[in-house]
């Protein structure tokens, strides 16, 4: 088994509420098993560019509760190409790293596949995305906070709705995973939940609408997810204002509020988890896999199976939304 001596962690692509938990407790335990920790600062790009700066416990105090990442982050171009990974490579071997964390979504783990297939490094990942569309585990880091923004914003819109007759699309992230869409709509009551993947027709919304109105509901809340087969909540609205004129319609687009903000208590816990043991099997000689959480316990999910397979929706949740919605 390979020695695990010097650990270099980045965090890559979208920023998620919670990586610097992570960070942070990746710090503080490759320290406690007297391990050299180095931080790439900006991602993929910053291993190209060899922007690395060696961590200790005093790095990272007083970020746990900080949102965004302290070592940045990029979505790399130049790491897609043969020259960007082998320079990448070249100053890990020059550096001494002999292990990579990598915290971030789908490409991140993605990146790292691409390194571990053109040379002998071992990674391990931590998966931190707010869109939760990993397969292997029940939740990925920033999830729970950037559901906590969204009810609150959605909250806040439905005062204002239930002032007037007002019917408010309100448009959520979620890439081409339904999770905070459908989360989030059973949480703030919405009418209407529309989400990727769902054979949903604009006639099929207008009769979800009609039965509120018919039940003397003043307002409405329609959750659209950004990448819906039927369009963006301005697209939908506009269709539907065509046809429906019994509700004012108005349009919110959260956007990247979802994505700010101090992690909430889950969050930091399991960023905190999943560092320590992101830590644990790489000193142990793990590599390409991610760490996640199932049923409440750790597991370790080989990364390409993490990026390859989409995570499903229970169900029981369409039935249940659909059920209270009435």
């Amino acid at each position: 088994m390979r020695a695990i001596n010097t650990i270099g962690v980045l965090t890559s692509g979208s920023d998620a509420p919670g990586m610097n938990a992570a960070i942070r407790s990746v710090v503080r335990t490759a320290t406690y098993m007297n391990k050299k920790i180095i931080g790439i600062y900006q991602g993929f790009d910053g291993l190209i560019e060899g922007n690395f700066v060696e961590m200790d416990n005093h790095s990272v105090s007083n970020i746990i509760q900080r949102g965004g990442t302290v070592l940045k982050s990029t979505k790399s171009e130049r790491f897609k190409t043969r020259e960007g990974i082998k320079k990448a490579y070249e100053n890990i071997v020059t550096k001494g790293i002999d292990g990579l964390i990598v915290i971030g979504g789908d490409g991140t783990f993605r990146g790292a596949t691409a390194l571990i297939s053109n040379y002998n490094i071992n990674i391990v990942g931590i998966p931190a995305t707010i869109d939760n569309d990993l397969y292997g585990t029940d939740y990925t880091i920033g999830y729970n906070t950037a559901l906590n923004t969204i009810i609150e914003a959605i909250d806040k819109l439905r005062d204002t709705a239930s002032s007037h007759k007002y019917l408010f699309f309100v448009e959520v992230m979620g890439g081409d995973s339904g999770f905070i869409a459908m989360e989030s709509g059973i949480a703030v009551g919405a009418e209407a939940i529309i989400m990727p993947g769902e054979k949903i027709t604009i006639q099929d919304i207008i009769e979800q609408i009609e039965q509120g109105r018919q039940k003397n509901k003043p307002s409405g809340i329609i959750i659209v997810s950004e990448n819906s087969n039927c369009g963006g909540a301005y697209e939908v609205a506009n269709k539907i204002k065509e046809q429906y004129k019994h509700y004012e319609i108005k349009i919110a687009v959260i956007g990247h509020l979802q994505r700010g903000g101090s992690p909430c208590c889950y969050d930091r816990v399991l960023a905190s988890k999943l560092g320590y043991y992101a830590v644990y099997n790489l000193v142990r000689g793990a590599s390409n896999i991610m760490v996640g959480i199932k049923n409440n316990k750790i597991v370790k999910v080989p990364i390409i199976k993490a990026i390859k397979q989409n995570p499903e929706i229970n169900p029981e949740m369409f039935e249940i939304a659909k059920i209270l919605s009435l």
